[in-house]
């Protein structure tokens, strides 16, 4: 899952260098009884999907961050019954990013100075954006992916991501297709999360989400090629972005304002809400939607005025000044980027005090609900193909749901949340998991493919897995 925040220094994507991870193997099963394969081979695994599968984490792709992704994770485990080598396609450096591109930086890192409490780690990198890979690698996680890219011919090309540019077999080859071509015995396939992430981190601009129509034809075919000759493999559905702490981080009512400050806004708003007044006298309005358009400001914490393209009456034709805005609700997400470390004196400088907070700091209810249809209709896909062809399925939405739940999930003495920073299951850019998050990821689906296909793997110990990359690794 990715997009470009533009929040504090978050950046964006990164990509490659290579070599074989050497694998570690555990004598402990899950159930106490001699390691088994069950009816799975992990002889050659292959993963396919986007930043969550390429190890994506605190906004970059690096060697450390790539060697905890859930595949190699799980490439650990396979390797207790049977699995083989799993190689993946590194990066040159921890720094993260592509030598001399200021659209490609570096990762970020925690200072521990609660003003500025990230910063890019120093660079320069030294991974060359037109280096090109070769060989085939068994981690085919492409950041930025959507499900419909990983069979789109000329995705590897120079004008297509430069992620699988780096190596591709031909520009013109497909994810999938290399992927088959290397006659895997099993895989792995998280796709989706792109298909709705980008409006959503948008703050619902720009182009929506994947029709569920288009994602079911793409999301077939990807299966009915991955499943060619009864290939077994492991799929996961999707959760929603809820769970993820760039969407839940900022409260909805984020501005503190004292009596001073009330008095001129609540006069400055005045005319506005008598003329949600006059609207409902006309006929022009419900008595609900003008209580729901209606702004009042009070000493304390306060919820700031954003763009609803959502409410029902368009008011402009009577005065351009009647705009779809309202005070933000519990419903409605302010993302990282409304504020990044000053949130505060972000929203108090006039976005979303005097002026309405740009539609693309905030997810409103409406667009959320969106984004919700969306994926609901994605994992009703996901979960039929793999009924279908006999596939193992994890459920991650549920799993990912455990992480806002009061008590969190824990394991191994360790307690995994979605609380920004500290809750140890995501990375510094709010939406990608830590290596310990992967962890959790990994585990997900090795239950799955336990449950389906007889193996006994034991889980990884999340006390194995940092929350935290240090600047200097």
């Amino acid at each position: 899952m990715i997009k470009n925040f533009k929040w504090l220094f978050l950046v964006s994507l990164t990509f490659i260098a290579c070599s074989d991870d050497e694998v570690t193997t555990k004598p402990n099963s899950s159930d106490g009884l001699p390691l088994t394969a069950g009816s799975a081979d992990f002889a050659k695994y292959v993963a396919l999907g986007d930043s969550f599968a390429a190890g994506f984490s605190d906004n970059a792709l690096f060697i450390e961050g790539q060697k905890t992704s859930y595949p190699n994770i799980m490439a650990q485990q396979f390797a207790t019954v049977g699995g083989g080598a799993f190689t993946n396609p590194f990066m040159a450096d921890n720094v993260g990013g592509f030598a001399g591109s200021t659209t490609y930086g570096p990762r970020l890192y925690f200072t521990g100075n609660a003003a500025s409490p990230l910063a890019l780690v120093a660079g320069p990198s030294t991974t060359s954006i037109t280096a090109k890979l070769t060989g085939s690698f068994n981690n085919m996680g492409v950041p930025g992916a959507k499900v419909g890219d990983l069979d789109l011919p000329g995705y590897g090309s120079p004008l297509g991501n430069p992620y699988f540019t780096r190596f591709a077999s031909t520009p013109m080859a497909t994810i999938v297709d290399d992927a088959v071509a290397q006659n895997p015995t099993f895989f792995s396939l998280y796709i989706g999360g792109n298909d709705v992430l980008g409006y959503a981190t948008a703050g619902g601009t720009g182009a929506g989400p994947t029709s569920p129509a288009v994602f079911q034809s793409k999301y077939d075919g990807l299966i009915n090629k991955l499943t060619t000759n009864g290939r077994k493999g492991v799929v996961g559905n999707l959760p929603y972005v809820n769970t993820l702490p760039f969407f839940t981080t900022v409260p909805f009512n984020a501005i503190p304002l004292n009596a001073a400050q009330v008095t001129a806004l609540n006069s400055g708003y005045a005319a506005y809400n008598n003329a949600l007044t006059a609207a409902v006298g006309l006929g022009l309005m419900t008595p609900a939607e003008k209580t729901a358009r209606t702004i009042t400001f009070v000493v304390g914490q306060n919820a700031p005025v954003i763009i609803d393209e959502f409410l029902a009456t368009d008011l402009t034709v009577l005065n351009p000044a009647l705009v779809k805005m309202r005070q933000a609700t519990a419903a409605d997400y302010l993302l990282l980027s409304a504020g990044g470390a000053s949130t505060q004196a972000h929203l108090q400088a006039g976005g979303g005090t005097s002026t309405p907070l740009a539609d693309k700091w905030v997810l409103s209810a409406g667009e959320a609900n969106e984004i919700k249809v969306a994926t609901d209709a994605y994992n009703i896909t996901i979960e039929a193909a793999a009924t279908a062809k006999g596939l193992a399925f994890a459920d991650l939405k549920s799993v990912m749901n455990g992480l806002i739940s009061p008590t969190g999930i824990s394991a191994n003495g360790f307690t995994l949340k979605s609380q920004f920073i500290f809750g140890g299951a995501f990375s510094l850019d709010g939406v990608h998991p830590s290596p310990r998050g992967y962890a959790l990821i990994a585990n997900s689906f090795t239950a799955a493919i336990n449950a389906k296909y007889g193996s006994n793997m034991a889980p990884v110990s999340f006390g194995d897995y940092r929350i935290l990359f240090p600047p200097s690794l």
